[in-house]
């Protein structure tokens, strides 16, 4: 299952840098600057998280978490720089599930979303692809029952085909998913890369759509 995440945040610098810190977990990430445009994108879109600021132009963090309540129950986790008692009471009324306060360590935050995404059932302990069996946890690899050893950037590069099965990954995607929006390197490094991984599984289940990026077929391993 696809892992969506709506993040509402006026702050653009905090805004783009939560959104990287998720994206890299292989995570789809939408964003909005306001309350009202985060009410739309809920009735429009099913998202596993949402990661709410609370000093927003419009529709404020805590009406927002009163609304949303009235329509989901999907996991809130309230990223603001209000630390009182009274709004953190009043945010856990509203049903919020966690709340971090400004300024957070972008590691904590990714952790307290795995936590919310794991209660919730969005995130399980195994990925399954047809026969490949991919364990997050541990980064172990299986194909029909045999271990497959990867190294740790060749596992991060399976599980998000493993996530996205039978769905094109471009190589825009590979490059920022995996190596970062900040790499300044090309493509050649995932060609090199993907022949590597390639090379350790067991048969052909990830097809190269040319000048877009690849594919992982499920049936493609029968």
């Amino acid at each position: 299952m696809n892992v969506n995440i709506l993040v509402v945040e006026d702050d653009v610098i905090i805004q783009d840098m939560v959104c990287k810190f998720l994206q890299k977990e292989g995570w789809f990430v939408d964003a909005c600057a306001n309350g009202d445009d985060g009410l739309s994108l809920l009735y429009d879109k099913a998202y596993q998280l949402i990661i709410l600021d609370i000093m927003l132009p419009g529709t404020n963090g805590q009406e927002l978490l009163k609304q949303l309540r009235q329509i989901c129950d999907t996991p809130v986790l309230m990223m603001t720089a209000l630390s009182d008692d009274a709004n953190q009471l009043r945010a856990f009324n509203n049903q919020a599930d966690d709340y971090i306060t400004k300024p957070f360590s972008m590691q904590i935050l990714v952790k307290r979303a795995q936590a919310l995404l794991r209660r919730s059932g969005a995130l399980k302990k195994e990925i399954q692809a047809g026969k490949l069996v991919l364990f997050p946890e541990t980064y172990a690899t299986e194909y029909d029952g045999n271990k497959i050893t990867l190294t740790p950037k060749e596992f991060e590069i399976l599980e998000l085909f493993a996530r996205n099965a039978g769905k094109i990954i471009s190589h825009e995607t590979l490059l920022t998913r995996i190596w970062g929006y900040d790499f300044e390197g090309n493509e050649g490094i995932i060609h090199a890369s993907m022949k590597k991984l390639r090379d350790k599984l067991p048969c052909s289940i990830i097809r190269t759509i040319k000048g877009v990026g690849y594919c992982l077929e499920v049936g493609g391993d029968d």
